[in-house]
């Protein structure tokens, strides 16, 4: 695959990733729990805000890959 398509395909998984995993993390914060104690909230937004990392890590692997040599 060239490293043209595949980049252009790494960004849109990652624009739904980040959108999906921003969206299911606003959900899970309006859970009584974490919305009402504030240590729990701040490790809560703490961890969902850098969770999306570790998702797109290998995305991010597959986009950098060397593509097809024209020979």
């Amino acid at each position: 695959m060239p490293i043209r398509l595949r980049k252009f395909l790494g960004t849109i998984a990652l624009l739904v990733l980040v959108t999906a995993w921003a969206l299911v993390a606003m959900a899970l914060a309006q859970a009584p729990a974490i919305h009402d104690s504030t240590a729990l909230s701040i490790a809560y937004y703490v961890i969902a805000g850098l969770g999306w990392v570790l998702p797109a890590m290998p995305i991010v692997a597959w986009m950098s890959r060397p593509g097809v040599s024209n020979q």
